[in-house]
């Protein structure tokens, strides 16, 4: 039997706030070392930390879902292009497959929204 489909939006919030959780926990492992960040901090990865953070946070709770999932998206395009895609064409094998998936999530997110259990929804945004 499948999920009825008024899951859909309460489902959709379930994804962002897991996606969110993940996300943020990049930034807090460049910034606080938690789990311990494999390298050092450079300006790019700084940059890309403060995004991990605080759209992170933003996504978990479902404020101004919409465009910081579209800015999150992109900076994830860029990480894979940058960094993934000159080690090789496919992603599971240049190690950017999880860059990739959060680009789409992110991309997804910033088309539907936060969902059912967001602070969007509660603020009455679309």
């Amino acid at each position: 039997m499948p999920i009825p489909a008024t899951w859909s939006s309460r489902l959709l919030s379930v994804l962002r706030i897991v996606v969110g959780l993940a996300f943020l926990d990049h930034g807090v492992s460049k910034f606080f070392g938690i789990p311990p960040f494999p390298g050092q901090l450079n300006p790019l990865l700084t940059v890309a930390g403060c995004l991990e953070l605080g759209g992170g946070a933003l996504i978990l709770i479902g404020l101004f879902t919409r465009p910081v999932a579209f800015i999150l998206s992109g900076m994830c395009a860029v990480a894979y292009f940058m960094v993934h895609f000159p080690q090789g064409f496919f992603p599971a094998a240049n190690g950017g497959e999880p860059a990739m998936l959060y680009c789409f999530i992110f991309l997804y997110f910033a088309a539907a929204g936060g969902g059912a259990w967001s602070a969007d929804a509660a603020r009455g945004a679309p």
